[in-house]
């Protein structure tokens, strides 16, 4: 599905980690011109893939990008985005991130980026497991913070629809609230298996090999990630809250159950017999 766009954009990406380069292979293919900085070494990787990698983050901003998108870790983005030193940009750009979170990064760029820069939120709802053979029918949701220049814009979002990619417009707070749900919970489930070091066993239902299944994807993420995604919510304290209830709530009926099992007592088999006597 991907095709050359019409409108294509220059990207600079700031940290060029294993989705950052999953993203790019995509942005490439549709004809958009890549550069990037990252704390590692990604300059031989770079050179393969057609991407100009810059160590330097000054020299970075200066081959005047349409859009800067920010692909560091959720715990790490702070730092990154607080040493940036933007006087070396040629224009603004549209500022845009996939973290995993949402508010987080909104007021971390609203604080730190220049007023005359646009800001993008945004979150592929897949990785490069679930991408892995196209973007067709996954969600991608974003929010249009401060936006001015709308054609680069959307260009950039055209990246993902035309993908095939359910675009989804919601505000940071709606993604953090239904995210804290649906990511951190399956992310707590995938670890907390985990730790129990569960393993496929020639009986497996196929209920267990999908629990053996989120326990292998969530495990292939960094802690960081992990600890990003609780740290980073504040709907993930909550939802950790209700996991903790709901364990000793189920607790509680097992033992209730177990009670309600138990073998009776001589004392009442003799009592049954003495009402049966009479």
């Amino acid at each position: 599905m991907s095709s050359p766009s019409e409108n294509t954009l220059k990207i600079g990406i700031v940290g060029f980690g294993p989705f950052a380069q999953f993203l790019a292979k995509t942005m490439i293919k549709q004809g958009h011109s890549i550069t990037a900085t990252s704390r590692s070494d990604y300059s031989n990787l770079c050179t393969q893939m057609g991407i100009s990698f810059f160590r330097n983050m000054n020299e970075f901003l200066e081959s005047d990008n349409d859009v800067i998108l920010f692909c560091t870790s959720i715990l790490s983005l702070s730092q990154v985005i607080s040493t940036i030193p933007f006087n070396f940009m040629k224009k603004p750009a549209l500022f845009a991130d996939v973290l995993s979170v949402k508010e987080h990064p909104r007021d971390l760029m609203l604080q730190v980026l220049p007023h005359e820069s646009d800001v993008l939120c945004t979150h592929p709802m897949f990785g490069p497991d679930s991408g892995k053979h196209g973007w067709n029918g996954l969600s991608f949701m974003y929010d249009k913070i401060r936006i001015r220049n709308e054609d680069i814009c959307s260009s950039f979002l055209q990246i993902f629809a035309s993908e095939g990619c359910k675009m989804m417009e919601m505000t940071c707070e709606e993604h953090d609230k239904s995210a804290a749900r649906t990511q951190f919970v399956t992310h707590f489930i995938g670890r907390l298996l985990g730790q129990m070091d569960i393993e496929r066993t020639p009986i497996d239902t196929l209920g267990f090999q999908k629990l053996v299944e989120v326990k292998e994807s969530t495990m292939r993420d960094s802690l960081d990630l992990f600890g990003g995604l609780f740290i980073h919510n504040r709907f993930a304290k909550e939802e950790l809250r209700k996991l903790e209830l709901a364990f000793e709530t189920t607790k509680q009926q097992l033992r209730k159950g177990e009670d309600e099992k138990q073998e009776p007592s001589i004392q009442t088999l003799q009592l049954t017999e003495q009402e049966v006597n009479l």
